[in-house]
């Protein structure tokens, strides 16, 4: 008969090597933008205004999965280094959508093709098959959180 312990044992083991993974690769990203002077969020923020164009702050926050406080202080930070703006909708003045400058532009073109690059180097590791089931079962696992609310965009 299987104990509790014998049951949970390969969830257990599994979840810790996907942390560890996720973790080891993160960090050899995170260290690419090192240069650029930027946190991960405000990397996240510029390369959503990159490639979806102008978000408001609540589309931002949930677009890299930060709580709308912590947002608005990272987009603070990046408006203080001229490379987002807020801008107020006409038609609501509380709305702000928010707008990469032509800095912001740049650098996170520049930016976004090193992660890029780390990236694709990072996941070398695995063949093309191995990387289509990661992410499908990545994205499995994400969705689970539907059955209780809880699942985040995969």
């Amino acid at each position: 008969m299987k104990t509790a312990h014998t049951t949970a044992a390969r969830p257990l083991n599994t979840y810790t090597k996907l942390m560890r993974a996720a973790e080891s690769v993160t960090s050899r990203v995170n260290r690419s933008i090192a240069g650029f002077a930027l946190t991960i969020s405000q990397f996240g923020v510029l390369e959503a205004l990159y490639h979806k164009g102008p978000l408001c702050q609540r589309d931002i926050a949930a677009k890299i999965l930060k709580s709308t406080g912590n947002i608005t202080l990272v987009i603070d930070n990046l408006e203080k280094r001229g490379l987002v703006q807020r801008v107020r909708v006409s038609e609501d003045r509380r709305y702000l959508m928010i707008y990469l400058t032509e800095a912001g532009r740049s650098l996170v073109a520049e930016a976004f093709a090193r992660v890029e690059s780390v990236i694709c180097a990072e996941l070398a590791a695995l063949t093309a098959h191995e990387q289509e089931l990661l992410g499908t079962l990545c994205k499995k696992l994400g969705l689970r959180g539907g059955e209780t609310g809880q699942a985040l965009e995969v």
